[in-house]
């Protein structure tokens, strides 16, 4: 079994070079995965001078870690919005999740994009008779703005089945061949794109912006901040308007494939897809999610996902976890991030569909960088207004925030970790050890650089984790995930 996403087995790339001097564009672009590399296709033609740069390898981030569906019926999305938006902007939503779809395909189409592309149909269903009359509610809103919707008591899986819902035009694919082919194509294109760059500032001096990377200058006109989390904006804005949720994924051999995918609409969390390769069937196979700042234990997490595998009768071939950013009124941030600065733009709260959403964000973003008009902007605008409506669940989100913060300040060796990982203070100093299977110690500062909140080791994936906004380093203190701009390698300089 390895500890690392099925989509980054065997990819086999050239590393790009990193940024090594100075460099003026009209647009940069900040972050390789689904929203940055669709920003810059939807470029590709434009005579503008573009530049990309992704702290890592391009298409190695949180888009690597998704069940990759590309679908519309996602859980109770609808039944929720109608809570709060009008039907309309909920008809709107729906649009907008069709239109990424037939983008995704008509892109793998017109460039013979080879990324295991497979039309689905989707399910959304329970075991709960109490969640029954809202996958009804979802259903009559998609019939009456013309879905076709099947109804059914069970779906095509050994899983206990109340209720569902089945649509089709859907699919699946494997994000990180889709995004290697997009990086390809821009290139080519004359897309400046750098690797291993990470911009830790983001100044506006009259009309430019000016972007730091450890050793260079980027001066932009327009920036797209296409992270996971906008670490570059006023550092309580993502906390008022969205919390972070953690899910744990394997993928495990199969001898048949089916074409549907499904989701349950209530917690739990079980979310089922297939994946062929040229030699190999899988079940992609998603149990539990939780609020990042809750559940730290993560061995017991991903014990729970094993379990759950090997009652349907599977082994876990691949086990891996994601976390992804939901929004406290169900809808991403999406355009310019606000009035005073209509050429910062950003996209992110995907509420875990990623592969929709991202696309969408490019579509919408590369519009408002080209004076086009888009019919989703205003909707998706991350300047829209609140109401006490769609935020009835913000003081749950501090509170969890604040326990995390303060819970794992106060007791770091929880007693969840074995021997080989140690917290304590050296000559003033808070530290965290690790001691790997041949007794070496990797010994890190045991303080996120972000918000200073202090980290939990993750025994599966050997990483040190954030609990508050997901950062991530490696074992030895390398910054591989932000929203942290630094390192926290002991005894070294980390900026």
């Amino acid at each position: 079994m390895e500890n690392k996403s099925i989509w980054l087995k065997n990819i086999d790339v050239k590393p790009l070079e990193p940024l090594k001097e100075n460099i003026n564009v009209d647009v940069l672009i900040i972050g390789g995965g689904i929203t940055g590399m669709s920003t810059a296709y939807n470029l590709k033609d434009s005579k503008l001078n573009i530049a990309l740069v992704d702290r890592d390898l391009i298409g190695h981030g949180v888009t690597s870690k998704s069940t990759a569906k590309i679908t519309y019926l996602q859980e109770l999305i609808y039944e929720k919005l109608l809570k709060t938006f009008s039907h309309r902007d909920v008809k709107l939503y729906l649009e907008s999740q069709i239109e990424a779809i037939m983008l995704i395909a008509k892109t793998i189409k017109e460039n013979k994009i080879k990324c295991n592309y497979q039309k689905t149909s989707s399910f959304v269903f329970t075991n709960d008779e109490k969640e029954v009359a809202k996958i009804k509610m979802q259903k009559n809103f998609l019939e009456s703005v013309g879905i076709k919707v099947k109804e059914t008591k069970n779906i095509p899986f050994n899983v206990k089945s109340k209720y569902a819902i089945e649509v089709s035009d859907t699919a699946v694919f494997n994000p990180v061949k889709y995004l290697l082919s997009l990086k390809e194509i821009c290139v080519k294109k004359g897309i400046k794109m750098y690797e291993d760059t990470k911009i830790i500032s983001i100044d506006k001096i009259r009309d430019k912006y000016i972007c730091l990377t450890n050793k260079n200058k980027i001066i932009a006109d327009k920036v797209v901040v296409a992270c996971h989390y906008p670490f570059f904006l006023f550092p309580f804005f993502m906390p008022i308007k969205a919390y972070m949720e953690q899910s744990y994924i394997s993928a495990s051999l199969i001898d048949e494939t089916k074409d549907f995918s499904a989701i349950t609409s209530n917690t739990p969390i079980k979310s089922i897809r297939y994946y062929s390769n040229a030699t190999k069937k899988y079940l992609i196979y998603l149990n539990g999610s939780h609020n990042l700042c809750n559940k730290n234990d993560i061995e017991k997490n991903f014990n729970i996902l094993k379990r759950a595998v090997k009652r349907l009768g599977y082994e876990p071939e691949y086990i891996w976890s994601n976390v992804d950013l939901i929004t406290s009124d169900n809808l991403p941030y999406i355009g310019s991030i606000s009035h005073n600065q209509p050429n910062l733009y950003i996209g992110t709260g995907y509420n875990t569909w990623g592969m929709t959403n991202g696309t969408i964000a490019g579509k919408i973003i590369s519009d408002l960088i080209l004076g086009n008009d888009n019919k989703y902007s205003t909707l998706f605008s991350p300047t829209r207004s609140f109401n006490l409506a769609k935020i009835t669940h913000f003081p749950l989100n501090l509170y969890s925030s604040a326990k995390s913060f303060i819970g794992n300040k106060l007791i770091k060796n929880k007693n969840w970790y074995h021997k080989n990982v140690i917290f304590k203070k050296v000559d003033g100093e808070n530290i965290a050890i690790y001691k790997d299977e041949n007794n070496k110690e990797h010994i890190v500062y045991n303080k996120c650089p972000h918000m200073k909140c202090s980290l939990i080791f993750n025994s599966i994936e050997k990483t040190w984790d954030c609990p508050c906004h997901s950062s991530r380093f490696d074992i030895d203190g390398k910054c591989i995930k932000g929203p942290s701009r630094y390192n926290i390698s002991y005894k070294k300089n980390n900026k």
